[in-house]
């Protein structure tokens, strides 16, 4: 009987260890998953050591221009998004980046606004010839804004900018908004991706200086920005308006 007993014990200590292992191997998987990438990113729209002529990607239209006045020509019924690192130079980009650095610069000469506009042209030549329009139908609109991301813990819920939004929703006079990166990711920061946010196939930007991606501002194309975990993320948001009531001046020195 003894004899009997030992391997039945032996077989029931062998299958408690397998299970202990089994679970651990889960719960390792789990921490991983959690900790490892955002958002479930299945694929990567553009990785931060290539160097893209040109990538673009047509989606359905959402309904979300429909709630406002439409301009023929000019409003999206071409929807999609496009990456590219052939418009702006990463000498431009340092140079633009050296602007807001730790300390944002006060005084700003002509030759700084003129790269700036420079690099709004391009970007809106890009975003008209990619969506079949007229860059004359296209007008700068706010905000247009600069942004520098850091690990630092938010302060307010204006600082929670992993959010996924929609800027459409957001911003009203968005129709097409684009994105210039002046910093390199894994590099200078770590996280900090820009989410195309779809289900189960998420897509994901990987910024690098002087990368622009573009994109119709509807919900076609609802994202959010990975959460900088070390390392300061440079960017500028350019948008642009079908409607010139909306639209505004390039900066000038005064």
């Amino acid at each position: 009987t003894k004899k009997e007993q030992l391997p039945q014990e032996s077989q029931r200590t062998w299958l408690r260890t397998v299970a202990l292992g089994v679970g651990l191997a889960l719960i390792t998987l789990l921490l991983w998953n959690s900790l490892g990438t955002n958002d479930d990113v299945a694929e990567v729209l553009a990785r931060r050591g290539e160097i893209l002529e040109g990538r673009f990607i047509e989606v359905p239209c959402s309904e979300d221009y429909d709630g406002h006045r439409r301009f023929e020509g000019c409003t999206p019924r071409k929807c999609g998004r496009g990456v590219t690192d052939m418009v702006i130079t990463r000498e431009e980009a340092e140079q633009i980046r050296r602007y807001f650095g730790d300390k944002v610069q006060n005084i700003f000469s002509e030759e700084d606004f003129q790269l700036y506009r420079d690099v709004r042209q391009k970007v809106q030549l890009t975003i008209a010839k990619a969506f079949g329009i007229r860059a004359s139908s296209l007008y700068l609109t706010k905000p247009t804004f600069f942004s520098r991301i850091n690990s630092t813990e938010a302060q307010t819920a204006h600082d929670e900018y992993w959010h996924a939004h929609v800027d459409k929703v957001t911003y009203g006079s968005f129709d097409y908004t684009s994105l210039l990166y002046l910093s390199d990711y894994s590099e200078d920061f770590g996280g900090g991706r820009f989410v195309f946010m779809e289900e189960g196939s998420n897509k994901t930007v990987e910024p690098r200086a002087g990368r622009v991606s573009f994109f119709t501002s509807g919900s076609e194309n609802l994202h959010r920005v990975e959460k900088v975990l070390w390392g300061t993320r440079y960017a500028i948001t350019i948008a642009f308006t079908c409607n010139p009531d909306h639209g505004i001046e390039d900066p000038v020195l005064t």
